[in-house]
């Protein structure tokens, strides 16, 4: 992957639940991460004694998270809420020349900040709720 800007990093949220992804308002930073535990199946027998793992097991799971400043009362409110319902919506993570990662995810961490000179600003921490899929 080339050098490309981090404004085209986008976090979406599906906002009724049918499909319609709109952008998760004033994100400044964005971060995923990708994560799969192994099985170690290694016994008495393995050559050399060295480590053997069992392919196609383990759990895997998507980490995303970002930080910034809610444009809008609404956005605010929709982010707020899920997080207090502990709700688990569909999401979509867009890395350009990539591809789009989306399925449930459940928000794990909201936390909101501010100086006494400065904007509100938050954190937001999602982990992936079942399969997900991933388009190029």
């Amino acid at each position: 992957m080339v050098a490309q800007k981090g404004k085209d990093l986008l976090l979406k949220i599906d906002s009724d639940g049918l499909g319609s992804f709109v952008t998760v308002a004033g994100l400044r930073s964005k971060r995923i991460a990708f994560n799969s535990e192994t099985v170690d199946i290694t016994d008495a027998d393995s050559a050399g004694r060295w480590r053997e793992l069992l392919a196609g097991s383990g759990i895997q799971r998507a980490a995303v998270s970002g930080a910034g400043i809610f444009k809008d009362a609404a956005s605010d409110a929709s982010i707020r809420q899920r997080f207090f319902d502990g709700a688990i919506v569909d999401w979509q993570f867009v890395v350009p020349d990539f591809g789009t990662l989306e399925g449930p995810f459940q928000i794990t961490s909201l936390e909101y900040s501010g100086a006494h000179d400065g904007e509100v600003a938050f954190e937001i921490a999602l982990e992936s709720a079942g399969a997900l899929s991933f388009a190029a």
